[in-house]
């Protein structure tokens, strides 16, 4: 298969990082430009000498751009050294991308960059940014990945009471910090995954024949950073609570989950655009998650919202 230019985001640590040693050990024809936080040329060295692919002798196959999600100026200056590359030939045509980077906190008044929520902020204003840049050079075949997670579905079976259902408002409310502790924080998470899958919905209208967008749900994923950002009693419990679930067969390993979410990758979903994939089977998300006027909305209100962010950086988003 021809070489293809793979986006990701998430994958610095636990199941995200599985995934995509896998990928490069499976396919190391392709360019993986990975967008992280900081330790860019580090980051690549790792990925390229712990997969040994074949084919692959330096970090040539691996590019990191240092990018702040919780920063559209960021985002937005990533996206555009992308596009540079598939201009210039220095990479070659853009065949996915993976959105894998969410974070929870355990507060809602903290802010990212632009002055939004941050869970809301990264978890959804980000990735929207990225593949809304970017969309308009998808070639076929292609994929977006959008992870998501079944906590959107509000129910005790699937968060056990650990999170908050979600509670959807409009965009711009939902992009606006406020009071409140763990648990409006937990519900501020899983309103930012039912989010998601929105914007999945949305970007299947948008998408070429050829390129399809579906969110995933890793279910529970013990052993990751995670819940890093949490004091660390809280995180210890948290932590305890994910291993017990995988005791109890409701999670996994980050190794299994990376492994999952790769197989689901590398074997092209041959479920249709848009649909929500549980583990690599194709599910019906929440019934709350079906309804286009919230998912239009969030598209339009995204792109507001993005734009106003990016222009007090002195950037300017595409046009509708």
């Amino acid at each position: 298969m021809d070489s293809r230019t793979i986006v990701l985001t998430g994958v610095t640590r636990g199941f995200g990082r599985e995934a995509v040693e896998l990928l490069i050990r499976e396919r190391p024809q392709d360019h993986y430009v990975v967008l992280a936080r900081r330790g860019g040329a580090r980051l690549a060295a790792e990925l390229t000498e712990v997969t040994g692919a074949s084919g692959v002798t330096d970090a040539s196959g691996v590019t990191v751009l240092e990018c702040d999600l919780a920063s559209l100026a960021e985002v937005g200056r990533a996206a555009a050294e992308i596009l540079r590359g598939l201009d210039t030939g220095s990479l070659p045509p853009l065949g996915g991308c993976l959105g894998n980077a969410g974070l929870t906190l355990t507060t809602t008044d903290k802010s990212t960059t632009d002055g939004y929520e941050t869970a809301f902020g990264v978890n959804v204003l980000s990735h929207y940014l990225l593949v809304r840049e970017l969309l308009p050079r998808f070639t076929a075949p292609g994929w977006i990945v959008l992870t998501s997670s079944d906590c959107h579905f509000g129910q005790f079976r699937y968060t056990l009471g650990a999170t908050a259902a979600p509670r959807w408002e409009t965009p711009e409310r939902l992009a606006t910090p406020r009071a409140g502790g763990a648990r409006e924080a937990g519900r501020a998470y899983a309103t930012s995954k039912l989010g998601v899958i929105y914007l999945t919905h949305a970007l299947a209208r948008r998408l070429p024949d050829g390129v399809g967008v579906h969110s995933y749900n890793p279910a529970l994923v013990a052993g990751t950073d995670f819940f890093r950002h949490a004091p660390g009693p809280v995180r210890g419990v948290l932590d305890g609570f994910f291993r017990l679930q995988r005791i109890l067969g409701r999670g996994m390993t980050p190794r299994q989950a990376g492994a999952r979410l790769a197989e689901t990758i590398l074997t092209a979903p041959s479920a249709p655009s848009g649909s929500y994939l549980d583990r690599g089977r194709d599910v019906p998300s929440s019934p709350e998650s079906y309804d286009e006027a919230r998912e239009e909305e969030l598209w339009r209100e995204a792109g507001r919202l993005v734009g106003a962010g990016r222009r007090v950086e002195g950037a300017d988003i595409l046009a509708e």
